[in-house]
């Protein structure tokens, strides 16, 4: 009966419109939740076909969600360096607190945003128990080879809260002017002495002892341009190097360093070990390209020390946590050394809103979604990581709002059709009376 199914349809917009209207709500409750994406109702006719000439039968309506996960919220600054979020498409890789706990496989989850801080043991955790997940970088801050399409080369990120660092000297420039007065016939040959600071293997403030001798010629000769360099360890009497220095004294070249032990094909590079406790630390002394103003020189009548400088830091504690557009994550700490802790690559699937939502804005794999892939940030299809900053909800309240005038109109609508058929069988009952 045909007056039958405008009842059931009438039913079904109910529940239609009141599965947009919960759709609705949960997206206005979550206008302020970071990182929440949106729930969007789509409605579809139900065509049940003709029952016999002229007549009808209603088939309905029906609805269906889906999240979209793909559209991105506006990103806000914070004050906490290790809020992150991705600027584009991808999310960042996590897991659960409970899963590191047991020692097992990881499982792979994922976030488009989360406001993450060490705790006891120095891991980044949110406030929902997920846990950054990235590669370590080695000592020498390089980045291994990880696979990039499963979990074996994650590992739950730590950052070094109570542990102190340092970074021993391995490079060491000198900018000094030699004064050319003596290296004439007659001039003094006594050495210039000066000391050069560096940090040695265990964070600590130690010495290189330099020595400059002139070599005077004999007299009547012309000037030699010449210095013998040593270098002594921190004692003074050890002697680490020794070198013959040789200066131009052309139009072109004048107080310009040409050679070194004779050789105008050196990279004006030379090389020291010393030692401590029996440990070796090599340094590479520099005194700049041969031929070329910089570095080393000998002009006028004055010794000047004019730049000395060194790499390496003494000993030092954490000072802060930095994550760069790459997702390199550095401690720096407040002796100037900057170290690499870990690369946070960014997770792609093939279909983001395929993807199952768990309870924190989370997320999980799924067959419709795809597998994941891990990209570098900002390389591929993939946004860049930003530190300092959330993600906001993806809901647009005055939008949302709009919808809700639109449902309750409809349910008010589809419930009005619901009396009318109530009215029309109360007549038909009465014909019998």
């Amino acid at each position: 009966m045909t007056i039958s199914s405008s009842l059931n349809a009438g039913v079904t917009g109910l529940n239609a419109n009141a599965t947009r209207l919960a759709a609705i709500s949960d997206n206005i409750s979550n206008s302020a939740t970071a990182g929440y994406k949106r729930v969007q109702t789509s409605f579809q006719s139900m065509v049940l076909g003709d029952t016999g000439a002229g007549s009808y039968s209603a088939g309905g309506v029906r609805a269906s969600t889906m999240r979209l996960i793909e559209e991105n919220g506006t990103l806000i600054s914070s004050n906490n360096p290790t809020d992150l979020a991705i600027k584009g498409r991808g999310f960042l890789p996590v897991t659960t607190e409970a899963a590191m706990s047991s020692g097992g496989p990881l499982p792979m989850y994922m976030m488009t945003t989360g406001s993450f801080r060490p705790d006891a043991s120095g891991t980044l955790r949110n406030e929902s128990g997920m846990v950054l997940l990235g590669v370590p970088v080695g000592t020498d801050g390089t980045v291994p080879t990880f696979p990039r399409d499963s979990m074996g080369g994650l590992r739950p990120i730590q950052i070094p809260m109570n542990q102190s660092d340092h970074q021993p000297t391995g490079r060491i420039s000198l900018g000094v002017n030699l004064p050319s007065t003596r290296t004439v016939a007659g001039a003094a040959d006594d050495p210039i002495e000066m000391a050069v600071e560096y940090y040695n293997n265990l964070g600590m403030s130690d010495r290189l002892n330099v020595s400059f001798e002139p070599n005077v010629p004999a007299e009547g000769e012309p000037a030699s341009n010449s210095w013998t360099l040593r270098i002594f360890d921190t004692d003074g009497e050890t002697e680490l190097a020794t070198h013959v220095l040789q200066f131009g004294a052309g139009a072109a070249n004048g107080g310009r360093l040409l050679s070194i032990d004779g050789d105008t094909e050196a990279t004006g590079e030379i090389a020291v070990e010393a030692v401590r406790g029996g440990d070796v630390q090599p340094i590479a002394i520099n005194l700049g390209r041969l031929g070329e103003p910089g570095g080393m020189s000998q002009l006028g009548d004055r010794f000047q020390p004019a730049s000395i400088t060194k790499d390496g830091a003494p000993i030092g504690a954490l000072a802060a946590v930095e994550v760069d557009a790459k997702g390199m994550l550095n401690a720096v700490y407040d002796n100037g050394t900057v170290r690499t802790l870990a690369k946070v690559p960014v997770v792609d699937v093939p279909n983001p809103n395929g993807l199952a939502m768990l309870s924190g804005q989370v997320y999980r794999t799924t067959k419709e979604s795809g597998a994941f892939f891990l990209w570098d940030a900002g390389d591929g299809p993939v946004g860049t990581v930003e530190g300092f900053a959330r993600e906001e909800s993806a809901t647009d309240v005055a939008h949302e709002l709009t919808q809700m005038i639109q449902t309750q109109r409809a349910y008010s609508s589809n419930a009005k059709v619901i009396q009318t058929v109530d009215e029309m069988l109360q007549e038909t009952t009465n014909i019998k009376r």
